[in-house]
């Protein structure tokens, strides 16, 4: 079975890493199975780009579509031009796309024209805010895609609600989370916390990188000092997104106990996270990997596609509530947060569960097409 991988953006790098591992497994244990990793260049550092890989064990792309800059509309053509040629020079059996973001919606659409089975790890899920371009990337993915991997029970009924066929949705669990699990002893302390000597659970940490958050000085100011008030003398660490970084520039106040640093690459950001007292943040992987490390954790969202971290786990929406944001950090610092729970299959199984799930297909397809040749 031939497999082509898609990563597109950072996000991805950590759901596709187990996914690899599990394809190596297999062919370790004499499976005929190979891969071709494509990366489509959507976001690309290549110093981040080359620690990620490193760090996560990720052999070099095949081939890197080089499809970075632009608009949404200028992007998603320049994947799908770029992607149409690799399909058709590399025909897979299966094209494995993961999350949300742009290369995910643009590759899906790209090899369902011609004709190649596309499966989606991290179906079903969605936040309700059609604004968001993530949102739409979700829809649009899961309308024609052949195989639903979700990462728990909420996220296959949607799929069973929007008619999905039940036989297409696979219940498998959290790719990041196996890729959470098997780093935890890797952890590396980034030189900063050594130079300032921060001691773990003294530090709250902060990421932020949505436009509503951070493209308007005034409001990012607003949100810096809610934080820096309620937390007190408390470190507040900023690892700070490309996009936030002009904006922040612009804030002439300087706050004492705020530390901003460059973004990190996986094993030292895993470390701030680890040790941190309580994250802040608007993004929502992060809500899963604070879920099963148990760590306090409030999203300055509307809506979140991940309400498990919020009825299993320690996340908090709270939008852009600066009120509320000032109460919860109060609640973080006395000690009064609530205990959270792990989703079912959050283990550190996904990955072998999905390519064990691809493999069984193939190998039924393939004795059912070599029945039908011998009968001819």
């Amino acid at each position: 079975m031939k497999i082509t991988i898609v990563a597109g953006a950072r996000p991805n790098f950590m759901k596709i890493a187990p996914l690899i591992k599990a394809i190596e497994y297999y062919k370790e244990i004499g499976e005929n199975l190979s891969f071709r990793l494509v990366h489509t260049g959507q976001h690309y550092d290549k110093i981040m780009s080359i620690s990620f890989f490193e760090q996560l064990g990720i052999p070099n792309p095949d081939i890197n579509l080089e499809c970075g800059g632009g608009t949404q509309a200028e992007q998603t053509a320049m994947i799908m031009v770029k992607f149409e040629k690799e399909l058709i020079n590399f025909k897979p059996d299966v094209v494995i796309v993961v999350g949300d973001v742009t290369s995910t919606m643009a590759c899906t659409i790209t090899a369902k024209k011609l004709c190649i089975k596309v499966a989606h790890v991290e179906a079903g899920i969605r936040s309700g805010d059609i604004e968001m371009p993530e949102e739409i990337n979700r829809i649009v993915t899961d309308a024609i895609c052949d195989y639903y991997f979700t990462t728990t029970t909420s996220a296959s009924e949607l799929l069973k609600k929007n008619q999905t066929p039940i036989n297409k949705i696979h219940f498998v669990g959290n790719t990041m989370i196996d890729t959470l699990l098997i780093n935890l002893n890797n952890i590396k302390k980034p030189l900063f916390i050594e130079l300032n000597q921060i001691k773990p659970k003294s530090f709250f940490l902060l990421t932020l990188h949505r436009p509503s958050n951070v493209d308007d000085v005034e409001k990012l100011k607003s949100i810096l000092d809610a934080i820096m008030d309620a937390t007190n003398n408390t470190i507040v660490i900023f690892p700070v997104h490309p996009r936030t970084k002009s904006i922040l520039s612009l804030i002439e106040k300087k706050y004492e106990n705020l530390i901003t640093i460059t973004a990190q690459p996986y094993l030292e950001f895993l470390y701030l996270i680890k040790n941190t007292k309580a994250i802040i943040t608007d993004s929502g992987g992060i809500t899963e990997e604070a879920t099963v490390l148990n760590i306090p954790c409030l999203t300055m969202r509307n809506s979140t596609e991940r309400p498990e971290t919020i009825t299993m786990g320690t996340n908090e929406l709270i939008g852009d509530n600066i009120k509320l944001l000032k109460k919860y950090i109060t609640k973080i610092i006395e000690g009064k947060w609530k205990k959270g729970s792990i989703p079912a299959l959050w283990d550190g199984k996904t990955s072998d569960r999905i390519i064990s799930i691809l493999l069984n297909e193939y190998k039924t397809k393939r004795s059912q097409l070599n029945k039908v040749l011998q009968h001819e």
